[in-house]
């Protein structure tokens, strides 16, 4: 199969190519030419694919769910948006429903799927600061324990490749030290850290940030916090909900200028709501939620945030034509940044002879036109 356009986005920029795509690959890639290719995509723009690394669910699906027929149809439709590879990502929950969650994961990955790759589990909790507890259920709130981790990655067949914690409650950094010895991402967040506690919890093996600004202590000149850290520590990932509500856009402007093109990542942090249709209730790890007319969950009765029903492709238009992000800088924060944080960048993120042919075809407004997962056409 040959695929080419006039806008395919290589080394940073776009030109006009022609990509061969055989068992799954990008086998090469040459000037675009008229006569031999199968598909011409034109004008629009061919993007490698986008990976989301911490998405709750959609469709009105839950990670938590632990629902196989669930999950298959969340990555069947996720490519909608342009997503061609996902860390389902579980919710503070009691061991049981966490256990479930992350079995089930590993019983569709073994069974197999169709759509978007998932590339592993984000673990957001049960380790995480009360206070800045956000949306996550309080009485499933954990100390980190290592042992009690290691049931959980047992259950998960290794499949957690990410975790998200409050460092501060993390004793001697034990758990954060065993995880970043043993392949596992740590995120510092739903957190109270000070700043000097997150420069510790780096210093001991975390590297990544979730949802940067949410969830955390805010900036302040005096007491920068764990935001002040993703600021000052560049080559620190930080995650950012896109959706220009969860921060306001002067604020994602802010955070990349300062963040540079090579460590922000864009994700939606988004809930089973997201494709559902608008108004009705849900829940969140076990508490009611309700969705608003600007599209963000709040706890029920009030006005905690609780995730997002943000759409990848429309992050990037709000990085971009919103935000006044510089196009590249907003493209790898959906690509190579998320792919390279997880140590999936030989593979992921880019369009290049050898990597997967994950390819997200976009119009001039950012809408969908076709998704490539792994040289599978996704949509019809």
């Amino acid at each position: 199969m040959r695929i080419q356009g006039k806008k395919v986005w290589i080394a940073g920029q776009f030109m006009a190519a022609q990509l061969e795509i055989a068992a799954g690959k990008i086998l090469e890639i040459t000037p675009y030419s008229e006569e031999k290719a199968d598909i011409d995509y034109g004008d629009n723009r061919i993007l490698p694919g986008f990976i989301d690394i911490h998405t709750h669910g959609a469709y009105g699906f839950d990670t938590n769910d632990g629902d196989a027929d669930g999950l298959r149809m969340w990555m069947k439709r996720i490519p909608e948006e342009g997503v061609t590879s996902i860390l389902p990502t579980t919710v503070t929950q009691l061991p049981d429903v966490l256990e479930k969650a992350v079995a089930n994961v590993v019983r569709v990955t073994e069974a197999g799927y169709e759509g978007a790759e998932i590339l592993g589990i984000h673990f957001e909790g049960p380790y995480l600061d009360m206070e800045y507890k956000g949306a996550q259920p309080p009485e499933a709130i954990a100390v980190p324990d290592v042992e009690q981790f290691q049931r959980y990655q047992e259950a998960a067949k290794g499949l957690i490749r990410y975790i998200t914690l409050a460092p501060e409650h993390d004793e001697d950094f034990a758990l954060t030290r065993y995880c970043a010895s043993h392949g596992v991402i740590v995120s510092m967040g739903h957190s109270a850290a000070t700043y000097e506690q997150a420069l510790m919890g780096i210093a001991n093996g975390a590297t990544s940030m979730p949802h940067v600004f949410n969830g955390m202590t805010p900036f302040h000149h005096r007491k920068p916090g764990l935001v002040g850290a993703a600021f000052r520590v560049r080559d620190i990932y930080g995650e950012v909900i896109c959706d220009g509500h969860h921060s306001d856009v002067a604020s994602l402007n802010n955070y990349f200028t300062s963040k540079g093109r090579d460590c922000g990542i864009m994700i939606t942090d988004s809930l089973r709501a997201k494709g559902c249709p608008p108004g009705g209730d849900y829940e969140l790890g076990g508490h009611a939620i309700e969705i608003g007319t600007d599209g963000l969950a709040r706890l029920k009765g009030t006005d905690t945030i609780a995730g997002s029903t943000l759409r990848m492709n429309q992050g990037l238009r709000i990085l971009v034509e919103e935000a006044l992000v510089p196009f590249d800088t907003a493209v790898n924060a959906c690509t190579i940044n998320p792919a390279r944080c997880l140590g999936a960048d030989r593979r992921k993120g880019r369009i290049a002879a050898g990597f997967d042919a994950d390819l997200t075809v976009l119009d001039r407004d950012y809408n969908v036109f076709q998704t490539w997962c792994r040289g599978r056409k996704c949509l019809n």
